[in-house]
C-alpha cells in the first residue's frame, strides 16, 4: 500500500470527520435518519440564539434622581467596602475622586469597560450591576464641616454589641452588587484602582443571596438560620416608601433625594443554633420556619395577632419573640432592609450583613434596635460585631458625579 507523499496535500481533520460521517451514514440518511446529522451541524447557530436568552445583559441606569442599589431588587452578590481617605486629601481631592468613580461606575453598569481597563472583556456582562456611593462624616467634613447631618456618625452603644474596629466606620462606602460574581469582582477592582491614590481600604465585606432565577422575583430571602428575613419591608410601589427612605426637607440640601445606610455585621452562632429544636427556633422568631408565617397566621404576609394566647393563657407570640420586638406602633418607625448572608473562607465566622436604608437612623433604626437589644431572644445566638453609618447622596445626571450636590450646597 502506497503512503501519501510526505510533502503532498493532507486531508484536513474536518474533511476526514465529515467524510467518515457521510460514508457511515448513507444508509441512515436514505432511511430518514439524516436529520440527526443536520441538527448537529446546526447546533452552533442554535447556541447563538440561546445565548440571547441569558441574563448577563441586564442593566440598571447609573444616572437618575436616586442612586441605584437602594430601591433596586437585591442582586445575588454584594460587596461593601469602607475606604479611609488619606490625610492630605482635601475638598478638591474628594471632587476628583468622586468624578473618577462616577465616570467608571456609569460605564461598568452599562456593560462597558472603565477607562484604562486592562481586562475589558470582563465588563461586558453587567448582570444587573449597581454601584452605590456613601459618605462617612470624615468625607463630608473635608468638603463642608457644616453639612454633616446630625445622625451621621457612630450609633449609640447597645448592650449586646461587641463591635470590632476592623468592621466599623469609614470615610467612603463603595457598595457594589451584581448577579454575577465575576462581574462584581472586576467592577470592585476597577473602583479600587480609582481610589488607590486617595485612600486605603479599611474593610471589605462580601455577601450573598440565592442565585438569580433560583426563586420567583419578590421571594423573601432566608438567612443562615433558615429564617425568612425581611418579610415586613416597604416597597417602591408603597405610598409611604419615599418619606420612609428618601431624605427630604428636614435634611441638609445636598442630601435631599438621598438616604442613610446603616450597615451592621451580625455574627451567628450556627453550631449552637443547630442544638435548638424546631419549636424553640420558631418560638424565638415568632414565625414558622417552613413558610415564614407568623405563629398565629396561615401565610408569610399575614398580620401577626399579638393578642392571641395559648390554652394556658400565655402569648402565642412571646414577649421575647423577634417579630414582636421589631414591631412598632409608630408607622414612621420603619426601614428598608436589604440584607446579605456572609461566611468567612474558613467557615469560622458566618452571619448577616444587615443593610438598611432610611431617612433618619436616629428616628427609625435606633428605636427598633433598642427594643431588640432589651429582650430579643435571638441575642442568645447572634452578636453585632461591626457597625457603620453612611449618607448616600442623591443620584446624578449624565456628565455629573455622585456627591456633586455637596459641593454646590
Amino acid at each position: 500500500m502506497e503512503r501519501p507523499a510526505e510533502n503532498g496535500p493532507r486531508p484536513s481533520r474536518r474533511r476526514v470527520l465529515l467524510g467518515g460521517a457521510a460514508a457511515a451514514g448513507v444508509g441512515a440518511m436514505t432511511l430518514g435518519g439524516g436529520d440527526a446529522l443536520i441538527r448537529s451541524l446546526r447546533a452552533p447557530a442554535e447556541t447563538v440564539a440561546n445565548a440571547e436568552r441569558v441574563h448577563g445583559g441586564r442593566t440598571y441606569p447609573f444616572h437618575g434622581a436616586h442612586q441605584e442599589g437602594v430601591a433596586t431588587p437585591p442582586q445575588a452578590h454584594a460587596r461593601f467596602i469602607g475606604v479611609d481617605l488619606k490625610k492630605d486629601v482635601d475638598a478638591d481631592g474628594v471632587r476628583r475622586l468622586l468624578t473618577l468613580l462616577s465616570d467608571d461606575a456609569s460605564r461598568l453598569t452599562r456593560g462597558e469597560s472603565a477607562l484604562a481597563d486592562t481586562e475589558p472583556e470582563l465588563a461586558t456582562a453587567p448582570s444587573g450591576l449597581t454601584v452605590t456611593f456613601g459618605f462617612g462624616p470624615g468625607l463630608v467634613e473635608r468638603v463642608d464641616p457644616k453639612a454633616v447631618p446630625d445622625w451621621l456618625g457612630p450609633l449609640p452603644e447597645f448592650e449586646t454589641d461587641r463591635l470590632e474596629e476592623r468592621w466599623s466606620h469609614g470615610d467612603l462606602l463603595l457598595q457594589v452588587c451584581s448577579d454575577d460574581p465575576l462581574t462584581l469582582s472586576h467592577a470592585v477592582r476597577m473602583l479600587l484602582k480609582d481610589s488607590r491614590a486617595f485612600g486605603e481600604v479599611r474593610w471589605s465585606q462580601e455577601g450573598f443571596r440565592r442565585a438569580y432565577g433560583t426563586e420567583p422575583d419578590g421571594t423573601t430571602m432566608r438567612n443562615l438560620f433558615g429564617q425568612v428575613d425581611g418579610t415586613v419591608n416597604p416597597g417602591p410601589e408603597d405610598e409611604d416608601f419615599d418619606p420612609l427612605v428618601w431624605c427630604g426637607a428636614e435634611s441638609p440640601g445636598w442630601l435631599r433625594g438621598g438616604t442613610a445606610l446603616v450597615l451592621r455585621r451580625i455574627s451567628m452562632d450556627l453550631d449552637e443554633w443547630d442544638r435548638l429544636d424546631r419549636p424553640g427556633r420558631e418560638d424565638s422568631v415568632g414565625r414558622r420556619l417552613d413558610d415564614g408565617a407568623p405563629l398565629t397566621g396561615g401565610s408569610e404576609h399575614d398580620e401577626p395577632d399579638l393578642e392571641a394566647t395559648t390554652p394556658l393563657g400565655f402569648p402565642v407570640i412571646a414577649e421575647y419573640a423577634h417579630i414582636r420586638r421589631a414591631r412598632s406602633e409608630d408607622p414612621d418607625e420603619r426601614i428598608l432592609r436589604r440584607a446579605y448572608n456572609y461566611e468567612s473562607a474558613t467557615g469560622e465566622d458566618a452571619g448577616l450583613l444587615f443593610a438598611c436604608y432610611q431617612r433618619d437612623p436616629d428616628r427609625q433604626f435606633v428605636p427598633i434596635q433598642r427594643r431588640l437589644d432589651e429582650l430579643d431572644l435571638l441575642n442568645e445566638w447572634i452578636t453585632h460585631i461591626g457597625s457603620a453609618v453612611f449618607a448616600l447622596p442623591p443620584g446624578c445626571s449624565e456628565g455629573g458625579f455622585v456627591g456633586q450636590t455637596l459641593f454646590e450646597g
